[in-house]
């Protein structure tokens, strides 16, 4: 399998050709809090606008017609991305409304007499709506913890996923740690107690390729703006018999068959669950992110990121001070990497890289349950995609390196 051409990739993407502070090369590496775009997507919802726009699944002119058929398509592309069947992909604004989206419809479905299992390294989207739904149904929270290489203790999965528990939500991988999860146990003993499993694939879905058959889960999300997709725009596939059980989130246009004065009744699934006038022009972006995704190839992404990854992780092991949070080597881990160093403040140090034109995260990255475990409130974190190359490894490292002289440290 050939390399990726980098080079060649980073001009499809506008924003590589500007500057930042002072002239300064952009060095993104950020992409795990949002990706950067390409030309075929801001293309794509430009084309909607300037030439379909009107109300898809609302008219009976021939652009309403040519909206629909726009938004239709996007959602076979998200299921022919997915491995899914069509009618499983429902459109949501983000990661997070699809989360709500199914702990909100599972309200009517839970009692005291249930359990809800989390991990210690979920981000707040993928924990606070579990919180919320055993605080409304007295269910009983429960965790796997994080051990200290940053893995999951799944030593006492049969104490922690238990024949009352009704549903297992898990990251696919952690955006703090970059730890990819091991699945198939947990999927495993799931289904053997009959709870589902709702997955968090917002930093798996872009990085890696992805058949929700194969992965055997009953749920899974992801956004469309860390996929090289536009904002405002999330999927939630479901399997279609707990998506026809569920009730719906939302209530409006669209979303029934049939309403009176004092009842209404839902259409089939995937309408049910989008209520409104659909983020149209941002589903056909989606769609034109992932033919673009597709035509590179998620399985040469893949063995990028892993191949840039170990680089980075080489090169930040090499500096005295800097502890690197999480796994140490890539076996089941993705290219994003956490650290601090020395006694320099992640905030500092972040903008300081960001004076070099580095871009970086620092913080405690929507999981501070996890940060507060591994006893660091704030990291900073690089996190990769296949538009970054060796030569932005390096300048982030000279920049740390430069940090430690600007700040005075020995």
């Amino acid at each position: 399998m050939s390399e990726l051409d980098v080079a060649t990739i980073r001009k499809d993407f506008p924003i590589f050709t500007r500057t930042i502070r002072d002239g300064k090369k952009l060095v993104y590496l950020d992409s795990g809090a949002t990706s950067q775009k390409p030309q075929s997507v801001i293309d794509a919802e430009v084309n909607f606008y300037t030439k379909h726009n009107a109300a898809a699944h609302r008219g009976a002119h021939q652009l309403a017609e040519e909206a629909t058929e726009a938004m239709e398509s996007a959602r076979q592309i998200v299921a022919d991305f997915l491995g899914a069947d069509v009618d499983e992909i429902v459109f949501t604004k983000s990661a997070t409304e699809s989360l709500n989206l199914v702990a909100y419809s599972y309200t009517s479905l839970l009692t005291k007499d249930d359990s809800i299992v989390v991990t210690e390294m979920e981000h707040h989207a993928n924990l606070i709506p579990w919180q919320q739904l055993a605080e409304r149904t007295g269910a009983t929270l429960k965790w796997f913890e994080v051990d200290i290489e940053g893995r999951l203790d799944l030593s006492d999965i049969n104490q922690v996923i238990t024949e009352d528990t009704k549903i297992v939500a898990i990251t696919h991988q952690s955006n703090v740690l970059g730890t990819i999860n091991p699945l198939e146990a947990i999927v495993a003993r799931a289904h053997e107690v009959g709870a589902v499993v709702v997955l968090d694939a917002c930093q798996s879905v872009p990085h890696m390729p992805i058949n929700v058959k194969e992965l055997d889960v009953d749920f899974l999300t992801f956004s469309g703006h860390k996929a090289v997709g536009p904002t405002g725009v999330g999927v939630l596939w479901g399997r279609s018999e707990l998506l026809e059980m569920l009730p719906p989130f939302l209530f409006g246009g669209s979303m029934i068959e049939n309403v009176t004065m004092t009842s209404a009744t839902w259409a089939p699934a995937p309408r049910k669950f989008e209520a409104g006038v659909p983020n149209m022009a941002q589903i056909v972006g989606l769609g034109a992110a992932l033919n673009y995704l597709s035509r590179i190839g998620m399985e040469k992404i893949f063995l990028h990121e892993v191949k840039l990854g170990a680089y980075l992780i080489k090169k930040l092991s090499a500096l005295e001070g800097l502890r690197i949070i999480g796994p140490q080597h890539m076996d089941a881990r993705g290219g994003t990497v956490s650290f601090t160093f020395g006694d320099i403040h992640p905030h500092d140090l972040g903008q300081y890289l960001d004076a070099q034109g580095i871009a970086v995260r620092t913080g405690h990255h929507c999981a501070w349950p996890l940060t507060r475990k591994l006893g660091v409130p704030a990291t900073t974190r690089a996190s990769l995609y296949f538009y970054n190359d060796e030569g932005d490894v390096d300048a982030l490292v000279d920049a740390i390196i430069g940090a430690k002289k600007y700040f005075g440290r020995p």
